[in-house]
């Protein structure tokens, strides 16, 4: 009986038991049948999403352009490489999806990339990861990253079976070295198709350049295929604009060519130049040395835009901004005499004297004194003519106190030092205060443009990319009238003297048929192990602030060469004047800027392009020649698609004007022809272009006579005059005799120290 009262007792509570669990879980069905909810899960949502795939859609980040629109930066697609090695990727289909032959596969693969046959194979051969977990695919690390289109092309002409690629894009550089401190780099995102500025341009304007990524979204079934019905979700991928720049690609090329001759001949510690226009205040060309190519940004031994970042004593290059305070406020009289050769402001320091040991040249005028870069003529003018306050003003009317805000990261304003007299009389010759030469280009603009004083920049516009829209504009600003139209004319014809006269500091700068207005310096170096300054013949900065024609200028250019290796009998102005005057004069000429000199003999005629597009070749061709240009046909078509340069683009007599006639051409010789030719062929033909080194075309990637499709990649191999092969020099001639010959056939058919 007690028995079977307590198996009563626990069946009963069995009964329980059960009821209670059985009302819990029925509660928790009924909730989540009611809520479609899990622990805060929807349900519904978590199921959509595992049905869902998506799929990124990559957008194209802003070009980079010239003021011609000469692409300088742009997106470029690189490729990764896989190999899928699970055997069970090709269980389903009829083809070997996965890697079968590793030997054969690993044996090919290493004549293409970076890595032996071995170390192919052995990641090939690898079966599980670190967890123990069976390896669907592997991948080749930095060998098999970011591969070209060709070779990616060229490892899928194996048709090795399992070896796949995935896109990604990256950010190029056509011109490699080309205005590199201006344009800056920008770089993938970690783990990311995205790209971001870094340095430069794309840094500044990383806001506007930047690309917004789209994505695709559908729902699949089990398999991964699409669902029939549900509509796909997109959202539309965002292009970043394209900024465009004042710099000009030709005189930018022309700034290069000239600097790595002279970082090539003279090995210097640092250089910089600056081009602008004086009546815009637009910078056409910007240059440091060392510089570096962004494609290959291991090799950055400098990541400071010295010409806007660097503050340097200029030397007596300041002379010009003393000269034209003293002008301006009427107390300059150019025919006053005063003793030269050393100065002492007050009893409490020592003389100070002028460049050539304090010999000085005895009495002289205050003309002769700034012809000669007479120090104490510079002291003089302030201490004595104008006064200490009254040059403080002009100093800052000039605005060397103070950043210029042209629209490059990192500028930096030089610092005056002018508490003691000894600081305030050497601020007038260019030593103890320091400005940028930014600073120092802003202020010639005042100098050069009647009173007028430029804003400088170097950003023009930002323009939709789809369809060119202009989103934002600059124009030129007038930001201070330090001087006036007479001042400015005055001070320019006794820069001129500087150049022309015998007394002069600047004969290395005169150029061929264009007066040059301008100043020499020469700065001393402070000592880096501190006091005083460097000595020895090479240890300056070596400098010239220059403009032309002097009687209205059009350019005003600032080199400066600090320490170059100079031979016992060459003087610092002359690796300074290689740059100025390679610049100036053929920058001149390019712009069809008339010479204002009789002794110039060359002849320039520029014509203005008319538009040939849709034209018969030719006709075309006949055009062109009988405007001095060279016609090259590209493609076999009988009528010209594209052409380059543009329609109204100026160009020189004996130009090449390249005629695309269709999507394939034959490959020319390019040999023995300048950077610029082998970059307006690249544009026409959408080529991807390559280029190493500087000068002109010895070596190309892609053989003479080949064939060539729009949006392919070439390489280019460049050398400097000195060191062009004689076959380069050769086929030069060879390919002027051509169309010479040619053309007849259609013709028939119709120092100083300061």
């Amino acid at each position: 009986m007690k028995k079977n009262r307590t198996t009563h007792r626990i069946a009963k509570l069995y009964m329980m038991l059960f009821t209670i669990l059985f009302v819990v879980l029925f509660g928790r069905f009924f909730y989540i049948q009611a809520t479609g909810q899990i622990e805060g899960v929807n349900l519904e949502k978590w199921a959509e999403k595992k049905r869902t795939s998506s799929y990124p859609i990559d957008a194209e980040r802003g070009k980079i352009v010239d003021r011609n629109g000469m692409t300088l930066a742009y997106d470029r697609p690189t490729y990764n490489m896989y190999a899928i090695i699970d055997p069970a990727y090709s269980k389903d289909s009829e083809e070997t999806l996965h890697v079968k032959n590793k030997e054969k596969t690993a044996e090919q693969l290493a004549t293409i990339i970076d890595m032996d046959k071995q170390a192919i194979l052995n990641r090939l051969n690898k079966e599980k990861n670190e967890e123990g977990n069976p390896i669907f695919q592997v991948e080749f690390g930095d060998a098999g990253q970011q591969l070209s289109q060709d070779k990616k092309e060229e490892i899928e002409a194996l048709e090795l079976a399992g070896i796949k690629f995935d896109q990604k894009a990256k950010r190029y550089y056509p011109n490699g070295t080309f205005a590199s401190h201006v344009l800056g780099f920008a770089q993938n995102k970690e783990n990311s198709n995205s790209i971001t500025g870094i340095m430069g341009i794309e840094k500044q304007m990383d806001k506007y350049l930047q690309e917004k990524n789209g994505s695709i979204a559908y729902q699949r079934d089990k398999y991964g295929e699409k669902l029939l019905g549900p509509e796909s979700v997109i959202n539309e991928p965002k292009d970043g604009a394209n900024v465009q720049l004042t710099i000009d690609q030709k005189i930018q090329t022309l700034l290069e060519d000239a600097m790595a001759q002279v970082e090539e001949e003279y090995n210097p510690e640092q250089m910089m130049a600056a081009v602008m226009d004086p009546k815009t205040g637009e910078v056409l060309a910007l240059g440091n040395r060392p510089s570096f190519n962004p494609n290959e940004r291991s090799s950055i031994e400098n990541w400071y835009n010295n010409v806007v970042s660097n503050p340097i004593e200029p030397g007596s290059t300041m002379k010009i901004f003393t000269t034209a305070a003293a002008m301006d406020a009427g107390v300059y009289d150019g025919d006053k005499s005063f003793k030269s050769g050393s100065y002492q402001v007050t009893e409490d320091y020592k003389a100070i004297n002028d460049h050539n040991n304090g010999e000085g040249w005895g009495s002289i005028s205050f003309d002769e004194g700034i012809i000669r870069s007479s120090n104490v003529a510079a002291m003089k003018l302030l201490w004595e003519e104008l006064g200490p306050d009254r040059f403080l003003e002009y100093y800052q009317d000039f605005h060397l106190d103070q950043e210029t805000g042209i629209d490059l990261p990192g500028e930096n304003s030089g610092k005056m030092v002018y508490d003691k007299p000894v600081e305030k009389v050497t601020t007038s010759f260019g030593q103890g205060s320091t400005v940028t030469a930014i600073q120092m280009l802003k202020a010639a603009t005042a100098v050069a443009n009647d009173g007028k004083m430029m804003q400088p920049y170097v950003i023009s516009q930002i323009m939709n990319q789809a369809d060119g829209k202009v989103l934002e504009e600059k124009e030129p600003n007038v930001v201070g009238e330090p001087i006036d139209a007479s001042t400015a004319k005055q001070v320019r014809e006794l820069l001129g003297k500087v150049i022309t006269d015998e007394n002069g500091t600047g004969h290395d700068y005169e150029l061929e048929g264009y007066s040059v207005a301008g100043k020499t310096g020469t700065a001393q170096i402070p000592n880096p192990n501190g006091g005083g300054y460097m000595t020895g013949k090479d240890n300056y900065i070596f400098s010239f602030l220059g403009m032309a024609p002097k009687e209205d200028p059009e350019l005003v250019m600032y080199v400066s060469v600090k320490q170059p290796n100079l031979k016992p009998t060459e003087k610092g102005s002359e690796p300074v004047a290689k740059v100025f005057n390679t610049v100036m004069e053929n920058g001149l000429r390019y712009m069809n800027i008339q010479p204002d000199q009789e002794k110039e003999q060359i002849e320039v005629n520029a014509e203005q392009m008319d538009n040939h597009v849709g034209a018969s070749v030719s006709k075309a061709k006949k055009a062109l020649k009988d405007k001095g240009a060279e016609p090259i046909v590209l493609g076999e078509g009988d009528s010209v698609q594209n052409m380059i340069p543009q329609a109204g683009t100026e160009i020189l007599q004996n130009e090449k004007v390249f005629l695309l006639t269709s999507d394939t051409v034959t490959m020319p010789d390019m040999r023995g022809w300048s950077l610029r030719d082998a970059l307006k062929f690249s544009s026409v033909l959408d080529l991807n272009m390559e280029q190493v080194g500087n000068g002109y075309v010895y070596k190309q990637s892609i053989s003479p006579g080949s064939k060539v499709k729009k949006g392919g990649y070439v390489v280019v191999e460049l050398k400097t005059p000195n060191e062009t092969p004689a076959e380069a020099t050769e086929q030069a001639e060879q390919n002027e005799r051509s169309m010479q010959q040619s053309d007849t056939s259609d013709n028939k058919n119709e120092q100083d120290t300061e």
